[in-house]
């Protein structure tokens, strides 16, 4: 079973990284098209988070055709095309880089500091 990791202090807000750990999920093939998904209240009791968090980030995934409700059931993994929610997730982390490198610059770090950052970050 998918074990979805939420980090309080993060910089994402809850529904954006549990959507963001399904997405992941289903480009490296770890969730298949078909597959049930815990229900809402079994993901926000699982996670200790609010309804209203999980049935947000369902609605979100499934607003962008990635998981279908089918009534009294519960929500499934749609049928995808995986070249284009992977380009999705390069999109979005370019951008969130590029915030990065901003912030970076501003606190006066060069590329080489930033660099070794992600070099130390990576490896642990």
């Amino acid at each position: 079973m998918l074990k979805i990791v939420i980090q309080p202090q993060g910089t994402l807000a809850i529904y954006e990284q549990i959507i963001n750990q399904l997405k992941n999920a289903i480009v490296t093939g770890e969730l298949f098209a078909g597959e049930a998904l815990p229900s809402i209240r079994g993901l926000a009791g699982e996670l200790n988070v609010s309804v209203i968090t999980t049935k947000r980030a369902y609605e979100e995934l499934e607003k962008e055709g990635l998981i279908r409700s089918v009534a009294g059931k519960g929500f499934y993994v749609c049928e995808y095309n995986t070249d284009y929610l992977k380009e999705k997730q390069l999109m979005m982390l370019e951008k969130r880089l590029g915030e990065l490198i901003a912030d970076a610059k501003q606190a006066g770090l060069s590329c080489e500091d930033l660099k070794e950052m992600v070099d130390t970050e990576w490896n642990l």
